[in-house]
């Protein structure tokens, strides 16, 4: 059935298709950046111009299904579905499979080089943990599903196949296929906290760390500490490099190392060609080992700039203002020490909740007035990022639909 659009350059078609078919072109047009109403208008016109219909496809507990089609389109497709003596459900679904075909899914951007995020600021329970691991788990979920994030309401409509969304109220959610990045969380800070939310255990006192490696100390291989993070929608992409307590001697450890800024980077290197990004949950603290961190995440010799580099947590409260003046003040003089070029990608305010009132909402404000670095990102203190600490789950894993797993995607592909 078709009836026209109020706007008059498309009309209204109301037809059927199966379940599985009708999601697998969402997640088609989304990961290829098309709208759904284009696909359904190329792939009837590849259908019509094929000498016969093609295989038939299973269409059995079809439901409705709705697009915009050009005028006449439709029509034209009727006439050819009885030459060809199939229903209109079941032709439609051989254009859709058609198209599907001649659009195979796009294969996953890889950087070039493994992008490296450092998520600091110098003052503790800003949530800089917690950011870090969502941040990780949004990169790493499944390319050919879809997830809620965070986008304009325009193109949420767009992903829909539906009308054009209000421009006055820009923000909604529609649903994106996962990055599929494979990701390195490591936890950096020795009181452990990335590596017990996450279900595992520290690494022992008497074995092999980073430290150990850092410090030019090694038992083994770093790669050998590396835990993978088991849930189904990471797949294998998702891994862990577990803290140990030890790492509360690494600022004396690393006063006798040689060219310390650089100890984390020589540690990591032979590693990084199995990842395609590395955060690093930083402790708060303005020592060696954070000086070692912020070297880490420089931008390297033919790096683009805002590939890698700081990604500063702070609250809406005054004082993580005064602990953000104290870390970019160090960051500052490494640049101007060591000559380096050193990416501020952002600030996120993590637990904000704006019943809090005027120091709430004044301190967002104040935050977002920062231009460079801006603000790209606003979590929201809700319940569920707690009941994830509490049972050992990543957030993305236990909460998928929550407002912060919406918000850790959004941001995730802010920095990306």
């Amino acid at each position: 059935m078709a009836s026209p659009d109020s706007t008059g350059d498309r009309e209204k078609v109301v037809s059927k298709l199966p379940g599985w078919l009708r999601q697998d072109l969402k997640v088609r047009t989304a990961q290829l950046g098309v709208e759904i109403q284009t696909a359904v208008e190329q792939g009837i016109n590849d259908w019509c111009d094929l000498a016969s219909a093609p295989t038939a496809v299973d269409t059995s507990g079809a439901d409705p299904f709705s697009t915009w089609l050009p005028p006449g389109q439709w029509e034209l497709f009727r006439t050819t579905a009885a030459d060809r003596r199939v229903s209109l459900i079941q032709g439609l679904a051989q254009a859709v499979q058609l198209w599907l075909q001649k659009n195979p899914a796009p294969a996953v951007k890889r950087p070039e080089h493994p992008r490296r995020v450092i998520v600091c600021n110098q003052k503790g329970g800003v949530g800089k943990t917690a950011v870090a691991a969502g941040t990780g788990e949004a990169m790493a979920e499944d390319p050919n599903t879809l997830y809620p994030v965070r986008v304009s309401k325009h193109f949420a409509a767009l992903l829909e196949g539906q009308d054009h969304g209000s421009a006055a109220d820009p923000i909604g959610i529609g649903e994106l296929p996962g990055l599929g990045l494979r990701v390195l969380l490591v936890d950096f800070d020795p009181q452990c906290h990335l590596t017990q939310q996450l279900g595992h255990k520290p690494l022992p006192m008497d074995g092999d760390s980073l430290t150990k490696h850092m410090a030019g100390e090694p038992v083994g291989e770093l790669r050998d500490l590396i835990v993978p993070i088991e849930e189904d929608r990471f797949g294998d992409r998702l891994h862990l490099l577990p803290s140990c307590n030890d790492a509360f001697l690494l600022d004396v450890k690393l006063a006798g190392v040689r060219a310390r800024e650089a100890a984390l980077e020589r540690a990591l290197a032979p590693i990084e060609p199995l990842f395609d990004v590395i955060l690093v949950d930083c402790p708060p603290s303005l020592g060696l080992s954070m000086d070692a961190a912020v070297y880490y995440g420089r931008r390297r010799d033919n790096e683009p700039s805002g590939s890698s580099g700081a990604l500063t947590v702070v609250q809406a409260e005054d004082s993580s203002a005064d602990a953000y003046t104290l870390l970019t003040t160090q960051i500052e003089d490494l640049r101007h020490d060591l000559a380096i070029e050193i990416d501020y990608l952002g600030i996120v305010v993590n637990h904000y909740d704006a019943r809090r009132g005027f120091i709430a909402t004044s301190s967002l404000q104040a935050w977002m007035d920062i231009k460079d670095p801006r603000v790209v990102g606003v979590i929201g203190d809700l319940k569920e990022q707690k009941e994830a600490v509490r049972v050992k789950r990543p957030l993305l894993a236990y909460a998928p639909k929550s407002d912060q797993a919406v918000a850790m995607r959004a941001l995730a592909r802010e920095i990306s």
